[in-house]
């Protein structure tokens, strides 16, 4: 049994079509996508007990704030370190262990729902749940550039995608279920736990068992790569741990930090934003609906932008996100000085969608800049960036508003800061990418060295008479 899980047994054989590998990355990513979406169960089980309203012995919404908090970090902190390991063993038993390690945060969580411990709850969806999160997050992309070196971009938002959408099935499944389990003694959230453990289980593990890695120096038939050079592409291979020296992997961290930032901190509260700067205008069920709405946006930008990436290159697309998100950050004041609900959802539509496309821009980015044979594990330790954003893009917004409504500032001008701070961070995003080059031929590994995976410790004269 263990050595089908070995990475030299998951090696395609003749006449496997490429086509059936994003089947199996979304089958991973649209049910880790269900983090999106937690905050769905935040109101249950804060009345686990209360059952129509809270009790003094309930949960606190800050309380179950972290919960969502630790599955995030755990999420970074896996991928940081599961993508070396990730690289040695192969996707198939790295989605197997996230499929092990999401589902199974599901049932230790629904334990501690029952007996009433938030620790186990926070052990259960954070910890483990976290780290099912990191490496079912990292572990199709690495494969899926490997088989679509014609299409890089479109191949990882395929997969990415189905992250960002993950939250339309998780959202109406987790209420569809709580809803046929409630009782007059329980708000069914426990039974849900355990059902959508087992069910994010077996649609993970089908994926992990589905998919397939290339043979060595494979390529797409009757593909021939450009006889034009592309300098920001490049044709050799850093190591990871080579890959860590170099300015391109600090740089391209700060821009995926930078542009997430912007993006998850509107995320965070655009129900509330739209409410608050439209006031008796937009509805609690318009603003759902303008969340709902952005899902779409998230989901699509990450299909759309990265596919883009292919033809107008990563950098230049990086170009695009960072200097359209200065001018519609900085116009956003505008809309609600205007009244104008139109132009405030487009221009968010607009930044999320770019906000999603960061993430499915980066990995190819990472793959044009260092190679492919570590950008799994590359890949792994740049989405720390993504933890550092998820908790600097929050406080920015929630704590700049509040200290403006401190200040007696309106609630709906409230934001107008906070939106040209962010166009102030997006311009250092844009000096970040434009200073990106392609990395120095010292680093990369010679044909002797990459058999042993081993990085080049010479200097350029070695490598350019191995290259």
């Amino acid at each position: 049994m263990l050595d089908f899980f070995a990475k030299d047994k998951s090696v395609a054989g003749p006449g496997f079509n490429r086509w059936m590998v994003p089947p199996a990355a979304l089958a991973v990513h649209l049910c880790i996508g269900q983090a999106y979406a937690f905050s769905v169960f935040n109101g249950p089980l804060s009345k686990l007990i209360g059952i129509d309203s809270p009790a003094p012995d309930d949960w606190k919404l800050t309380t179950l704030g972290w919960i969502f908090s630790l599955a995030i970090v755990f999420l970074g902190l896996a991928a940081a370190f599961g993508g070396k390991w990730l690289e040695k063993v192969g996707p198939r038993l790295t989605m197997f262990v996230a499929a092990c390690c999401f589902g199974g945060g599901f049932l230790i969580s629904a334990i501690g729902v029952s007996l009433h411990q938030i620790w186990l709850v926070y052990l259960g969806y954070g910890v483990i749940g976290g780290i099912g999160l990191g490496l079912g997050y990292v572990s199709p992309v690495s494969t899926l550039i490997k088989w679509f070196p014609d299409r890089r971009g479109m191949a990882t938002g395929m997969a990415i995608m189905g992250f960002g959408g993950g939250a339309m099935i998780g959202a109406p499944l987790s209420v569809y279920l709580m809803d046929h389990f409630k009782t007059a003694t329980s708000v069914g959230v426990t039974e849900t736990f355990i059902v959508m453990g087992v069910l994010y289980f077996i649609s993970m593990a089908i994926g992990a068992l589905a998919i397939r890695i290339p043979p060595p120096d494979w390529k797409p038939a009757g593909w021939v790569p450009p006889v034009v050079e592309n300098k920001m592409i490049t044709k050799h291979h850093v190591d990871i741990e080579q890959a860590m020296k170099t300015p391109q992997f600090y740089l391209l961290w700060l821009v995926l930090c930078l542009n997430v930032t912007a993006g998850i901190g509107v995320l965070g509260q655009a129900s509330v934003m739209i409410q608050e700067t439209f006031k008796d205008t937009v509805s609690v069920a318009a603003a759902a609906g303008f969340v709902g709405l952005l899902s779409v946006f998230n989901m699509g930008g990450r299909f759309f932008w990265s596919s883009a990436s292919d033809y107008l290159g990563r950098k230049r697309t990086y170009f695009i996100f960072f200097t359209v998100g200065i001018i519609l950050y900085s116009c956003i004041p505008y809309t609600g000085h205007s009244g104008s609900v139109a132009l405030f959802v487009i221009f968010y539509g607009i930044i999320v969608s770019m906000y999603g496309g960061g993430f499915s821009t980066v990995p190819v980015y990472l793959a044009d800049l260092f190679g492919t044979k570590f950008v799994g594990a590359i890949h792994g330790r740049l989405l720390t960036a993504w933890s550092a954003a998820g908790v600097l893009g929050p406080v920015l917004v929630n704590y700049i508003r509040q200290y403006q409504i401190d200040q007696g500032v309106a609630k709906g001008e409230a934001y107008a800061v906070t939106m040209y701070i962010m166009a102030g961070l997006l311009l250092v995003g844009f000096v970040c990418n434009m200073l990106i080059k392609p990395v120095d031929a010292k680093h990369y590994m010679r044909d002797d060295a990459a058999k042993a995976d081993k990085p080049v410790l010479g200097g350029n004269a070695q490598v350019a008479s191995a290259a």
